[in-house]
């Protein structure tokens, strides 16, 4: 996949990514796969959250979805997540339109559809902050 990168680098970083469309996941994947990071998907919190507390938080970022199946939805995987390791960088993204005033204000959104140098320039802006 040849795209824009914009000087992004994920060299040595992990990424989790929580997505429940198989075709979005697989796309955000790659994307951050092509910038050199490791990625884990899931397409459930469940699962996302199990392997966060087997890593004990060692990612770099972590991409969430707001509509995904089960109990536990994107906004609310991103704030338990965030109290227990307050310096994850996170970006939230969903196609509905929701309050997103109960997020982190570190959280950046990302509404869909997306296009890819929105995605890129979202990375490198939760990265930075």
């Amino acid at each position: 996949m040849e795209f824009g990168t914009k000087g992004l680098s994920l060299i040595g970083m992990k990424v989790l990514v929580l997505e429940d469309d198989q075709t979005l996941r697989t796309l955000m994947s790659d994307i951050i796969r092509e910038l050199g990071a490791d990625c884990a998907t899931f397409d459930n919190a469940d699962d996302a959250l199990i392997e966060l507390l087997e890593q004990h938080g060692s990612f770099s970022l972590a991409i969430a979805d707001h509509g995904l199946p089960g109990s536990i939805k994107g906004m609310e995987f991103l704030s338990m997540i965030q109290q227990k390791w307050p310096d994850l960088p996170c970006i939230f993204t969903s196609g509905f339109n929701l309050d997103t005033d109960g997020l982190d204000p570190r959280t950046i959104f990302l509404f869909k559809p997306w296009a890819l140098e929105q995605l890129i320039d979202a990375i490198g802006q939760a990265l930075s902050r």
